[in-house]
């Protein structure tokens, strides 16, 4: 069995499992997937019904293929809710799976052509012979798909049938995010380890604080980071640019860890202000999505965001990857320092094993994203604002606008507005107002009325069941009630989408925006 996603019923499946005599002999919830299987064929069905009836006897975003063995050998594989892809090959007499197109193509080369491939969508499985690909529901009906050809001159990395790289990989960050907390996180004893971290427990006891690091969209993260870890570790924590860090001679010892945070690993203001920590004694971790960076040959050790490959400049997935290894390594420092208890540890666990189903939901719909992108997309200035652990998160809606759709955007912590970003606000402006439902909302809600009462135009992002702030805004965007740490991950996915679809509309190079490279690799 191969399984990328996460059981979110594994534990009920599993204690029914052992009461019916079933021996489990590891923690993970993979394990289940196979004893349904088991229990179908003993009572009956063929390897296919069992494999049916075991996709739809689990909850929540799953990506599963399993083989069977022998002279009637198959495979069979399904996607449910907004697990990552499956896509499945053909060519000169062979079928082959995978996560993604990129994976399959150097398998497929051949003088005349790549053969063939076709991407299940959720609820869809398929059903692979010796003699035959069948595609299918999960009642075992047929499904006439058509496989599209695939050319030795098409590009290594493919768009899935998507517009853009960057929809692409917005659509993808559901499975970005398990595949983040893949064997990070035991939701059986709901704890989290990091077996790639690379100091010890006593290491850990000695650290004074925690410094986190990087640049643009990296910087955004190291922000809200900061929050995660001051509010579980118990260590006071500070975010910079590192391209002003580097410059400023800070204060470093043994006893301060800095998190860099970089997708490339290559960012060159990065890799040298990772240099001055090392070159202080400072302890280094290193945050990317690419093994043998810069970056991780620098540091002590590395959390890879295991994000996959992201061809769009503007980063969507690793940013949402990058949240995630963050709330992990918060959590983490949290339980090994004695900060956080095993009650609190289990709910912030439980509210992980939520987010990938929680940020697939937010991607359901596409229609209330573009309904609103033609709402704005005459509007030539934008001023995002957002409090807390969500203020970076306005950040991040800002520069996503500004990057891809060109179009002037800023952003300010909401209780900054009042000292000079007032002094902008009219009817030409939209505010847009990052207001979940958390222990700050009652601030937000003063300054959007604020903004409201100088003719502002204001698209708020709401909890959903907001009925209070709904009715004075413009315009609204709702995320599903959560966790208060996992709210930035949420509100991200909106903003994200809103300006994808404004600069579809300006008619912008959404993958390749003028003057941004994927890797800043110079100063």
């Amino acid at each position: 069995v191969v399984h990328n996603g996460i059981v979110e019923n594994y534990l009920d499946l599993k204690r029914r499992l052992v009461e019916s005599g079933h021996t489990f002999g590891s923690e993970t919830d993979t394990e289940v997937l196979t004893h349904l299987v088991e229990e179908g064929m003993d009572r009956g069905l063929n390897f296919q019904e069992a494999f049916r009836r075991m996709g739809r006897m689990v909850k929540g975003s799953q990506a599963i293929s399993a083989v069977l063995e022998g002279d009637d050998a198959e495979i069979c594989a399904l996607r449910l809710g907004h697990a990552g892809g499956i896509v499945v090959a053909q060519a000169e007499g062979q079928a082959i799976i995978g996560s993604d197109l990129p994976a399959l193509l150097p398998l497929l080369q051949s003088e005349s052509n790549m053969g063939q491939v076709g991407f299940l969508e959720t609820g869809e499985m398929v059903v692979i012979t010796r003699d035959s690909v069948e595609y299918q529901d999960l009642e075992g009906n047929h499904i006439d798909k058509q496989p599209r050809m695939v050319s030795q001159e098409e590009v290594l990395v493919d768009k899935a049938g998507y517009q853009h790289f960057m929809l692409k990989e917005i659509m993808e960050q559901p499975q970005a995010v398990a595949s983040a907390m893949r064997e990070r996180v035991n939701f059986e004893t709901r704890h989290v380890d990091l077996p790639d971290f690379p100091f010890s427990s006593r290491e850990i006891a000695d650290l004074g604080r925690v410094m986190l690091i990087g640049c643009g969209t990296s910087l955004h993260a190291a922000q809200v980071g900061r929050h995660l870890v001051e509010r579980y570790s118990g260590l006071p924590a500070e975010a910079e640019s590192a391209s002003e860090f580097r410059y400023r001679d800070p204060y470093i010892d043994p006893r301060t860890l800095v998190v860099a945070i970089s997708q490339s690993g290559e960012t060159a203001d990065t890799v040298a202000a990772m240099q001055m920590v090392k070159d202080k004694g400072g302890r280094l971790l290193n945050v990317c999505n690419a093994e043998g960076s810069q970056t991780s040959r620098i540091a002590d050790g590395s959390l890879y965001m295991r994000a996959g490959i992201e061809i769009g400049v503007a980063s969507t997935k690793t940013f949402a990857a990058s949240l995630t290894i963050l709330n992990l390594l918060s959590i983490f420092l949290g339980q090994s320092r004695g900060v956080l208890d095993k009650a609190k540890t289990q709910q912030l666990v439980d509210g992980l094993a939520q987010l990938p189903r929680l940020m697939g939901d937010l991607l359901a719909d596409r229609a209330v994203y573009q309904h609103l992108a033609q709402e704005y997309v005459g509007t030539d200035y934008f001023l995002f604002l957002g409090r807390g652990i969500n203020a970076p998160i306005a950040s991040e809606g800002a520069l996503k606008l500004k990057e891809i759709s060109y179009v002037h955007a800023e952003a300010y912590p909401a209780g900054e507005m009042k000292h000079g970003p007032i002094a902008l606000i009219d009817n030409a402006m939209a505010t847009v107002a990052l207001a979940p439902m958390d222990s700050l909302y009652d601030k937000v809600v003063n300054n959007v009325r604020e903004v409201k009462a100088r003719d502002g135009r204001v698209l708020a992002v709401l909890t959903e069941g907001d009925t209070q702030l709904a009715v004075a805004v413009d315009h609204a965007l709702y995320i599903p009630e959560a966790p208060e740490h996992l709210v930035p991950l949420l509100a991200t996915v909106p903003l994200q989408m809103l300006a994808y679809h404004i600069a579809l509309l300006l008619d912008r190079d959404v993958d390749q925006p003028r003057n941004l490279a994927k890797s800043v690799t110079v100063e």
